[in-house]
């Protein structure tokens, strides 16, 4: 008679021990996979790398871009330097020029 009101609560306190235990898992295992774990985080850290680098390339372009539409304002335009670029484009030359005529090799 004795022995089961033991039995009974070494029953239940292995079952309390046993769903703390997974329940701890549980959230452990949600720690680590979940939406917010830690491998969404390096996810999100090596996509935030990457737009980054595709920023600066961004950046990079538009500083180019600006350079070039910055020369063919008025204020900034250098008229050797168009005449130069339209010759060259067009394949033009002006009749005081000297066009001297190289063999390839």
């Amino acid at each position: 008679m004795v022995s089961r009101p033991r039995i009974r609560s070494i029953v239940t306190a292995l079952c309390l021990y046993v769903l703390a235990s997974l329940m701890i898992g549980y959230f452990g295992i949600n720690a680590y996979t979940g939406n917010r774990g830690i491998n969404a985080r390096k996810d999100l850290d090596a996509q935030i790398a990457e737009l980054t680098a595709d920023l600066a390339v961004a950046k990079a372009e538009r500083e180019v871009w600006q350079r070039r539409v910055a020369l063919l304002k008025s204020e900034s335009l250098d008229p050797d330097l168009l005449d130069e670029r339209a010759r060259s484009l067009l394949n033009y030359v002006d009749r005081r020029d000297i066009v001297m005529i190289v063999k390839p090799r």
